[in-house]
């Protein structure tokens, strides 16, 4: 099954429509061997998927040298890669995001994936007020045009920073929460990209795992991973975690959704699909700590369209058990 692309906003660039996520492979999931890691990439690239997403934190530059040593070793032609810039500040405050520390911060993953330039640096779900400064922006224009970042786009935890961040020209891309149990992107934020032609990179698909339809109550989480130690927000937005559903409603919802599909369908590719139901959605990009991970998430590209009555049930799913608990708090 060959993997469907689709046009990476104003670049023409075509892309996987189906991406490959790396907060997994560098830290805070539970323990991924180096090993794993690079199986996990080397399936999905094998299996089509050519645009990578990581971060300068994921494993404080682990994910970045793992995707970088990979991408070394396979040679040919170079995945896509986005990367991220901001969360490294401490404090993270929006006065940090100076054209000094950016620079720094660009300089590290440029050394840590192995390349002169990134393909896509984002600003890593910055300080609302961070959207409110043209010139972090402008110093943004300023790599461009000195050649270390090729582009660049902005990762929000809210649907307004992502409204918000299209206004600017140069912003090529919005890296935001959309699934099956964040619905509100569809409301204003995805028409309202697609009419500027801004690429949108649709995270944490599965709800963290949620959606696999493979959790349980009692399902026991390793004390370094998120899932364990952030469901209140800790240490960071709690809208990462679960994609912000109390973990019962969650449950419930999914136990509902099963019952919407065929007994022979993987929830995960599903819930996947549903994503790319959207058009306004560039690419999605669930994690993948094994092989087997990365190549079921590549096979949901060859789905068929998904049937009207599952949309209709999604929604109501959403609508009744979700939507109190999420939408407006993002």
């Amino acid at each position: 099954m060959s993997m469907a692309s689709r046009v990476f906003g104003r670049t023409g660039i075509p892309v996987s429509e189906i991406g490959f996520g790396a907060w997994a492979i560098g830290g805070t999931w539970g323990e991924v061997s180096e090993a794993d890691a690079k199986a996990a990439l080397h399936a999905a690239l094998d299996a089509g998927v050519d645009f990578i997403d990581t971060a300068d934190v994921y494993g404080d530059g682990r994910s970045e040298r793992i995707i970088g040593e990979v991408i070394a070793a396979r040679g040919g032609e170079r995945p896509f890669v986005a990367t991220k810039l901001g969360r490294r500040l401490d404090p993270h405050l929006a006065e940090g995001y100076t054209a000094q520390a950016m620079e720094g911060f660009v300089d590290r993953s440029l050394k840590n994936l192995g390349t002169d330039t990134l393909d896509l640096v984002q600003l890593h779900c910055p300080p609302t007020e961070v959207y409110y400064r043209p010139e972090v922006f402008g110093a943004l224009d300023d790599l461009v045009s000195r050649g270390k970042i090729r582009r660049y786009g902005v990762s929000v935890e809210k649907v307004e920073e992502g409204l918000k961040a299209i206004e600017y020209d140069n912003v090529d891309s919005v890296q935001i929460i959309y699934n099956m149990f964040r619905q509100r992107p569809a409301e204003l934020f995805l028409p309202e990209a697609r009419r500027r032609h801004k690429a949108v990179i649709a995270r944490v698909p599965l709800a963290s795992g949620l959606l696999t339809g493979k959790m349980l109550p009692d399902t026991d989480f390793a004390p370094d991973d998120h899932r364990h130690f952030n469901r209140d927000g800790a240490a960071f937005d709690r809208g990462e975690t679960f994609a912000g559903v109390p973990y019962d409603v969650a449950l419930e919802a999914v136990e509902a959704l099963r019952l919407l599909l065929p007994a022979e369908a993987v929830m995960a590719q599903v819930a996947l699909r549903w994503i790319l139901m959207q058009e306004a959605v560039t690419v999605v990009i669930p994690g993948a700590k094994t092989p087997e991970q990365a190549n079921s998430n590549a096979a949901a590209s060859g789905l068929p369209v998904l049937p009207e009555d599952l949309m209709a049930g999604v929604r109501e799913i959403y609508e009744t058990r979700i939507r109190p608990h999420v939408h407006h708090r993002w």
